[in-house]
């Protein structure tokens, strides 16, 4: 049987940071032994680099400049459009590649990776949004990470099948520490008082840093962020103006290698979201993997699927300070809730969010949708578990 020819249609490609690009990376290098694959990415400058990142063909496409957070890429098209494949996968949202592949897809099959929900601008859901529900009805199958997120998303009831793929991760990265970490871990643990509270993520809008600032003024131990954004600003004056300044700790952006140390040293991990931009929240699955409790919010997205409360962690509800900072002190005036929830999160982990699991369905589903389309089963259409 002939080797498939997958391309990936990818708003960036790593060393650009994020996580749909460490999942999309994550994809391409666990099929790539079986597959041709290639991905089409926008560049972060003004040249178009072709080159071969371990065995997959990566083109990064001269970007003008961005508006409204998408590249300006004239050439990403036509590098999409000359390389037929079997199949292209779009992951969305992805307004430049998306249009182009509405005008021509070059591919026997299309599969759409559904990572979010396209809120902002206000406007881009009455324009771009269009050609989404196009190209979602003409997609083979649209992915989607949680049951959550194909119950409630408006955009993904347009497409024909949906098949849930939760993403995953490296999850012995954060189980089994190097002697660098451990080192690091332990420094953390002599020096900041605890309980130690972790966020890591963007100071962004959507991810409700300011919510756990206000909630930690109220709770006891440490916050510690891991990060950094054009929010940071309002996000120091806050603290102070709180009071709190010397119980918040801005890490930074903390390195990958580094970063498994700071789960290891954290006491609970929170993940504060308040908008439904946050769809699925990796971060939960790093921590879980770390054998942490986590404390996330009750959004319409695969976050409280992720995070199952009382299972894995407590839920709480958006933009709520007060019970956000309830949470925290239910954790920290037991013991043994927060042992059994850090047991489950452990669990849960390794049951549904490994990066292995993720790649064997993902390479199953697209065989699929390749050779037998319509064997594909439909997601909607046999119960899957939506919490």
């Amino acid at each position: 049987m002939p080797r498939l020819r997958v391309v990936h249609a990818a708003k960036f490609y790593p060393p650009a940071r994020g996580g749909m690009e460490t999942v999309i990376a994550d994809l391409c290098n666990g099929t790539s032994s079986e597959w041709d694959v290639r991905v089409v990415a926008a560049n972060e400058r003004a040249t178009t680099v072709c080159e071969r990142v371990g065995s997959v063909d990566v083109i990064r496409a001269a970007a003008l400049g961005s508006a409204a957070s998408v590249p300006l890429c004239p050439t990403y098209p036509i590098h999409l459009w000359r390389h037929p494949s079997d199949c292209v996968v779009l992951h969305e949202p992805n307004p430049v590649a998306g249009s182009a592949l509405f005008l021509r897809t070059p591919a026997t099959r299309l599969v759409v990776w559904h990572h979010s929900d396209l809120l902002r601008p206000w406007w881009a859901p009455h324009t771009y949004g269009h050609v989404q529900r196009a190209l979602y009805k003409r997609a083979a199958c649209v992915i989607v990470s949680s049951p959550n997120l194909a119950k409630f998303s408006p955009i993904v009831q347009h497409a024909r099948k949906v098949v849930v793929i939760p993403f995953g991760v490296q999850l012995e990265r954060f189980k089994r520490l190097t002697p660098n970490q451990f080192a690091l871990a332990d420094q953390l643990k002599r020096t900041v008082a605890g309980p130690r509270v972790l966020f890591v993520g963007r100071f962004v809008y959507y991810k409700g840093a300011e919510v756990l600032i206000d909630a930690i003024a109220q709770s006891a131990g440490t916050l510690i962020l891991a990060g950094d954004g054009p929010l940071e600003p309002s996000l120091r004056a806050r603290a102070a103006a709180r009071g709190i300044e010397s119980r918040v700790m801005f890490a930074g952006r903390v390195t990958d290698e580094d970063l498994p140390a700071y789960y290891q040293a954290a006491d609970v991990f929170v993940l504060p979201s308040v908008a439904k931009t946050e769809a699925f929240g990796v971060v939960q699955v790093e921590a879980m993997a770390a054998g942490l409790p986590v404390i996330s919010t009750n959004l319409d997205t695969g976050v409280p699927w992720v995070n199952r409360d009382g299972l894995s962690g407590l839920v709480v509800a958006p933009g709520d300070a007060k019970a956000l900072a309830s949470a925290l002190d239910r954790l920290n005036a037991n013991p043994g809730l927060r042992a059994r929830l850090a047991y489950g999160a452990s669990t849960r982990a390794v049951e549904l969010f490994s990066v292995e699991r993720m790649i064997a369905t993902f390479r199953a589903v697209i065989e699929q949708a390749v050779r037998a389309p319509e064997a594909l089963v439909d997601s909607r259409q046999i119960g899957a578990e939506v919490a």
